[in-house]
């Protein structure tokens, strides 16, 4: 692949950012939501429905790819794109937040973390350099510094520490990811709930140089209220020309209120976890088919939407798909979020370029909140 990564800030309104960021191997409309492709799959989803429902760009995770099938294997395969058959861009994490999941299986050290798998409890050593040669071999447009997540809630000491760490980390993953024309490295802004610590961390992050900037240590159990406020203040540290990313968020409301401050990427696993757990998200909220009064609803998920997992089958069926547990019933509420999730996002970017972008966040909030007509 040949040519450059590049941003471009096309319009604001308020806070909110309309921006398009080009890669060699597409370009990624912002705001954009990546779905999750944990382990090289989108679950329940084939590429091109992904694709077809308006993503543009895939999320991989490295932890989980270095364990199976390994990211030697990958590169011998011809790269993560090939194995996949995605031909879009490919945002990796660092695994660094799965590893700091697993607890008493691993331990932090300056020159990284030694853990255990949690498949056969084989011992593995994860450093700043090792995480940013496995992005590489996996061949993903952006990649992830390593660094320290600590989940909520902590001590200001406890966020200090990680965030100090994360800093020293993120310079050593700059370095290792190197010159790499066409591919991106993204810092993470790390220091809990703390304002000072995130200033802190972010200009420290700006001061090494990054081609993005990504907002790390949220959604880990603060809450709403206070991811919110830490936006409010984190924002606008980081540089207006480069793409701000908040990692793991989240519901549909969550990424409305972020783009409202400033976010432009996000990832989740929501879309599809919840789709294999009878839950739909549509215009007119969170459906969730598990309730009997929908076993007998002819209605569609939402009716007159084009797309056929929101506008094709009946509650009823999907109803009778989820009590049964049909491996159906799991695909198609998974097609039908991730493909709400890429109307959500057009619907904002659509409105960023209007102008009319909080009359779309006050529109949007409302009908949630109303339902759908009966």
């Amino acid at each position: 692949m040949t040519g450059d990564f590049t941003f471009s800030l096309l319009r604001t309104d308020g806070a909110a950012r309309l921006g398009r960021i080009d890669t060699p191997r597409g370009a990624i409309r912002t705001p954009a939501f990546m779905p999750v492709g944990t382990q090289g799959t989108v679950k329940g989803l084939y590429p091109d429905q992904v694709r077809e429902a308006g993503a543009d760009i895939i999320l991989g995770n490295t932890y989980h790819l270095m364990l199976r099938p390994g990211a030697e294997r990958v590169a011998r395969l011809g790269g993560l794109h090939e194995l996949i058959r995605w031909d879009g861009p490919i945002l990796t994490d660092s695994g660094g937040f799965q590893v700091m999941s697993l607890g008493a299986l691993r331990k932090v050290t300056e020159e990284g973390v030694r853990f255990r798998s949690h498949i056969d409890g084989s011992y593995h050593f994860l450093s700043p350099e090792r995480s940013m040669e496995i992005q590489r071999l996996l061949g993903s447009t952006i990649q992830m510094q390593l660094d320290e997540c600590v989940a909520y809630p902590h001590s200001f000491e406890e966020a200090e520490r990680a965030m100090e760490l994360s800093l020293r980390w993120a310079a050593r993953s700059r370095e290792a990811f190197g010159d790499q024309p066409g591919h991106a490295c993204f810092g993470i802004v790390q220091g809990g709930i703390e304002p000072g610590l995130r200033e802190r961390s972010a200009k420290g992050l700006i001061n090494i140089g990054f081609h993005g900037y990504a907002i790390g240590g949220l959604a880990v159990g603060e809450g709403q209220d206070n991811m919110l406020k830490a936006l409010d203040f984190t924002t606008p540290l980081l540089p207006s020309d480069k793409p701000r990313y908040l990692m793991g968020v989240g519901t549909p409301e969550d990424i409305l209120e972020s783009v409202a401050r400033g976010v432009d990427m996000f990832d989740c696993v929501m879309p599809t976890r919840s789709g294999r757990h009878g839950q739909s998200f549509t215009r007119f909220g969170k459906v969730n088919l598990k309730n009997a009064r929908f076993a007998e609803d002819m209605r569609p998920l939402d009716p007159g939407n084009p797309h056929p997992a929101l506008g094709q089958w009946s509650r009823a069926y999907l109803h009778h798909l989820v009590r049964t547990r049909e491996l159906l019933g799991m695909m198609l509420l998974s097609w039908a979020n991730i493909a709400y999730y890429q109307q959500l996002m057009a619907g904002i970017r659509e409105a960023i370029a209007q102008g009319r972008f909080e009359d779309f966040r006050r529109e949007t909030k409302a009908r949630w909140r109303n339902g759908m007509p009966e």
